[in-house]
């Protein structure tokens, strides 16, 4: 009986692999019709949105997309630079970062992009790229550390879709979430750590993540209590007390109650009580974005002094910092 030589199996080790690094999204300029086009498909997302169709489509196209663009687009203004978006150069810039770092340590032909669930480049653009340059299995890797139906959810469906209407399918890992991961914990903590060595510490440690719809939550989305079990987690690597730190949520969008408490509540109250001197950082996300840079490092950086505080440090993200990268990379190491 002929006998195939190994030479004619594929090695797994030499075969090249993909990952994609999905992120939220960004209007792909600063302009009210750019900022309209992203927050439709944004606010048209099921898995975001949750209200029966045609309330949603009235309130959305008589009302959000009338007033909202032009105030988002001031709030995108003050944080776009010559590289773009915020979001979209940080996780560009993680893309390429991960994509050095597994093939140098793994000696694998690692092809790393980044992708938008909303906006450009998006995933139908990014898995079309990589199944057609020869690709034959991807790692997907949403960039939220705690699940969400309206996150990583929505970027499974999205998935989903663009590969039902293709002839061939590639091998697929997903990667659903990080929560609890010791290496992002420790990198939290570190980035955390570094700051106090060069600025000082303060009096008080903020840990603030997007929000969420409370319905969600009640409807079983674990997205609360895995940001409570991280923030527990990092607060417990830095040795901090009770008295020492405090998890928000921040974001809330609409009239229905989110996740409480809510940051900028949080910090009035802070700042009311006594407290000078604060620390925030935003685990939840792993680049920093509008949310970050503006929404906190403005926006609650003004409130809190307005309302007494004296010192105000953000922290920022994790993004493309040696220790973050690592981190990823050992984790699309075991789906490896």
């Amino acid at each position: 009986m002929a006998k195939f030589s190994d030479n004619f199996l594929p090695s797994e080790e030499n075969c090249p692999v993909g990952v994609v690094l999905v992120n939220l999204g960004t209007p792909s300029e600063p302009s009210v019709s750019a900022v309209r086009r992203y927050l439709r498909e944004f606010l048209s997302d099921k898995r975001v949105i949750e209200l029966p169709f045609v309330i949603w489509f009235f309130i959305l196209n008589c009302i959000i997309l009338l007033t909202k663009p032009s105030k988002s687009l001031e709030a995108y203004e003050k944080v776009w630079s010559s590289e773009g978006s915020p979001l979209l150069a940080n996780t560009k810039k993680q893309a390429e970062a991960l994509e050095k770092k597994l093939s140098n340590s793994d000696g694998r032909n690692a092809v790393v992009r980044c992708a938008m669930r909303y906006g450009q480049p998006s995933i139908e653009n990014v898995l079309d790229e990589l199944t057609q340059s020869g690709i034959e299995r991807i790692v997907i890797l949403p960039m939220y550390p705690q699940y969400s139906g309206s996150t990583i959810g929505s970027v499974f469906d999205e998935v989903g879709n663009v590969l039902k209407t293709r002839r061939y399918v590639p091998t697929i890992q997903f990667i659903s979430g990080y929560s609890g991961n010791e290496d992002y914990i420790n990198c939290l903590a570190y980035s955390i750590r570094a700051r106090w060595n060069q600025h000082g510490k303060s009096e008080r440690l903020v840990i603030s993540f997007h929000g969420l719809p409370q319905s969600y939550v009640e409807k079983g989305d674990p997205y609360e209590r895995q940001c409570r079990k991280d923030a527990e987690l990092l607060a417990g690597n830095l040795g901090l007390g009770d008295d020492e730190w405090v998890i928000c949520f921040q974001s809330r969008f609409g009239a229905t109650p989110w996740l409480q408490p809510y940051t900028d509540v949080v910090l009035e109250e802070l700042a009311m009580s006594g407290v000078e001197s604060i620390d925030v950082i935003c685990p939840g996300f792993a680049a920093d974005c509008l949310e970050t840079l503006e929404e906190v490092n403005m926006q609650y950086r003004e409130l809190f002094l307005e309302k007494g505080g004296k010192a105000f440090q953000y922290i920022p993200c994790l993004n493309d910092n040696p220790c973050h990268i690592e981190a990823l990379a050992r984790l699309v190491r075991d789906y490896l």
